[in-house]
């Protein structure tokens, strides 16, 4: 089944017509675009997702963190989502090489599993921390074989869901920011205190960050994800389907979290990335300035 949205039916037809090729029934549906990453599909479009193999999502906002896809997912549907995908992103992220993609991103979703707190600094002024301590770290790493696995097409990306209420410190994203794009002048400085941002500042794109949490109360404040790029292929170009995979960088978003493991249900969820960072696990030095360390 493609699900896309009048936004990106151009790339969403050109996979229904290779799904169709390759000999596969499929179905292509195409719906409104939604307003923002996680709102909810139409009912009818979230029952279908469940009656298909592979469901593949090139919309202009993201399905991956809704309800509809956490319950297609458990019903073993294979779901990859191409949120804001383009096809200058397609071209650049899906010619990775995602067997090596897959070992680099396994290897460091292992390491988050073994690890309690993580520390995270950088030069534009991030020094932040938190708990993970029983989380279970998630490997997006492109290959989706298995009943019920998933995620984002391009990939490369471990990441995990922080302990709610235990994060605190400054992140400061000077990458790029969902919902607003690549960071332009002044850089995005996020305050964080017992797990929610308390203070947004910067220029005239954090304004806009305040405007699109002040929607959905407190709970779009949470401290959801913390995520390390691994896909060697991709750039920085405004699109955070792409520039979380980034090598070299960390993200931390803000929002729902409960497709990862968490408890906080909301229908938003927006990443900022963050450029030459340095990361502890635990006491355990993993990346100095962007190079990851073995």
């Amino acid at each position: 089944m493609i699900i896309t949205d009048e936004k990106k039916k151009k790339i969403g037809y050109a996979l229904y017509q290779n799904a169709l090729q390759l000999g596969h029934p499929s179905l292509y549906v195409e719906m409104k675009a939604g307003k923002m990453h996680g709102e909810e599909s139409p009912e009818q479009v979230a029952e279908l997702m469940k009656m298909f193999d592979v469901v593949l999502c090139p919309t202009d906002k993201s399905l991956t963190h809704t309800n509809a896809r956490r319950a297609a997912s458990a019903k073993g549907v294979r779901i990859a989502t191409f949120p804001g995908i383009t096809e200058d992103v397609m071209i650049r992220g899906l010619n990775a090489d995602y067997s090596k993609i897959a070992n680099l991103t396994i290897k460091l979703a292992k390491k988050l599993d073994r690890t309690s707190k993580v520390r995270i600094i950088a030069p534009s002024g991030t020094d932040i921390s938190f708990e993970i301590k029983g989380r279970k770290a998630i490997a997006s790493k492109g290959l989706f074989q298995k009943k019920g696995e998933g995620g984002n097409l391009p990939t490369g990306e471990a990441f995990i869901a922080p302990l709610e209420g235990t994060a605190n410190g400054v992140f400061v994203v000077d990458g790029s920011m969902a919902g607003v794009g690549v960071v332009k002048n002044k850089p995005i400085r996020i305050e964080v205190k017992d797990g929610y941002a308390v203070k947004i500042s910067g220029g005239s794109q954090a304004k806009t960050l305040e405007k699109i949490h002040e929607k959905f109360g407190k709970l779009a404040r949470n401290i959801a994800e913390f995520g390390i790029g691994t896909n060697d292929k991709v750039k920085l170009s405004g699109n955070l389907l792409e520039d979380e995979k980034v090598m070299g960088t960390v993200h931390i978003a803000l929002g729902d979290n409960k497709t990862m493991g968490g408890n906080v249900n909301v229908p938003i969820h927006l990443d900022g990335v963050i450029k030459k960072p340095t990361v502890w696990f635990d006491d355990r030095l993993i990346m100095k300035d962007g190079k990851l360390i073995n």
